[in-house]
């Protein structure tokens, strides 16, 4: 990805002096995160399989009546491997192999619970409007091929594995749907989220290919803590993060697929604020590269037509309910982030700030329960 520029944390450890940067760390991030200490080997693996590996530490306080309840979570963001114009079973079996091969050193790494990016087992297909090949890739999400490798490698490496998948529900009219299927670090198949907010802005067409879904706000209860799935364009509504708050999410992942002319402004604080807000740990999840198409397609803004959609510039991050955050991937490369964070921050913070406790959930649904009627009158005072 010549001319993309890489992070903003490479070009920061480029020019700024140890102490200076430690410094601006804690104003960007909230705190210095320690890194954590991966093997050599596991880092000539990365390096040899050409992606990049992180990892930073979140702490809690020591509690007298409650030990520690420390997890490591994985994210994955990856560029497609075959062209577009490849036969669909070839670019899912590259996927499927790329992706198994960044699981198995997220396994060593000591990883708990692991999210792939949006849709990972395709290219970003949704801006072109055309159906065919690209709903070729859909596939049930109780038994389709991607849950069954991914419920192999969840039992090998005894991991929860949340894997982004574009589905084909066969007991719902062959229906499509964003949907994200989680598997239990047992094996077993343990429910699918699917994606509540649909956009229809710029290139990002999904509209044509599925609709909202039906799931709500389901938090999965895992060995490893409660979690949800926020699926991309689900970061702009904060209702919805708040909902999985409401349910007792203690992770809440954001697996996407965004373009940097479009939102990387908003990518740094979106899942940020909804940590603060929600008393959880969020994970930020995106994609990497530039996916081209066979057919030129437009925007609807007046633009030359084009073939692709941009850049997904990566950049994932996880952040904490205390408001820090760890530095983010690349924006060019594919990568694995490794978080350890002791869940028991999650009531530390509640107990500290207070944000359930005046969230005023009874004054808010009586509001919108009248907000959302025919008759509704905005309750605007005007000087008479």
């Amino acid at each position: 990805m010549a001319g993309e520029f890489e992070s903003v944390e490479k070009s920061l450890e480029k020019h700024l002096p140890p102490k200076e940067l430690a410094e601006v760390r804690r104003i960007l991030y909230g705190k210095e995160l320690k890194a954590l200490d991966f093997s050599s080997e596991v880092k000539n693996l990365a390096d040899k399989k050409n992606f990049e590996l992180k990892g930073y530490a979140f702490t809690a306080e020591k509690e007298s009546l409650r030990p520690a309840r420390v997890v490591r979570v994985g994210l994955i963001q990856n560029q497609i491997i075959l062209p577009t114009t490849a036969p669909v079973p070839q670019q899912i079996e590259s996927l499927h192999q790329r992706i198994s091969e960044i699981i198995e050193v997220a396994a060593q790494c000591g990883v708990n619970v692991l999210c792939t990016q949006e849709a990972w087992t395709m290219p970003f297909a949704f801006c072109t409007r055309e159906k065919h090949p690209w709903c070729e890739f859909a596939e049930p999400a109780e038994t389709g091929a991607t849950t069954k490798l991914m419920q192999e490698l969840a039992k090998k490496h005894n991991m929860v594995i949340v894997s982004s998948i574009l589905e084909r529900d066969d007991e719902h009219g062959e229906i499509l749907a964003n949907t994200t299927v989680v598997i239990s670090n047992t094996g077993k198949y343990l429910g699918k989220s699917r994606k509540n907010h649909i956009p229809r802005v710029g290139d990002f067409n999904e509209s044509t290919y599925y609709m909202e879904g039906n799931t709500g706000h389901r938090v999965f209860q895992t060995q490893f803590g409660k979690i949800g799935i926020n699926i991309c364009y689900g970061r702009h509504h904060p209702q919805n993060w708040m909902m999985y708050g409401v349910n007792g999410a203690e992770i809440v992942f954001n697996p996407s697929a965004t373009v940097g002319a479009l939102s990387e402004p908003m990518w740094p604080i979106e899942a940020r604020n909804a940590a603060i807000a929600n008393s959880y740990f969020t994970c930020a999840i995106n994609r990497v590269g530039t996916e081209i198409f066979p057919n030129e397609f437009t925007s609807a803004d007046g633009k030359p037509a084009h073939k692709d959609f941009g850049h997904f510039y990566g950049s994932s991050y996880v952040a904490a309910p205390d408001g820090s955050r760890t530095p983010g991937l690349s924006r060019t490369r594919d990568g694995l982030m490794v978080a350890e964070m002791d869940l028991n921050l999650c009531r530390q913070v509640k107990d500290r700030w207070g944000f359930r406790m005046t969230q005023r959930l009874d004054m808010y649904a009586e509001s919108l329960a009248k907000a959302v009627q025919p008759d509704y009158q905005p309750d605007v005072v005007t000087e008479k």
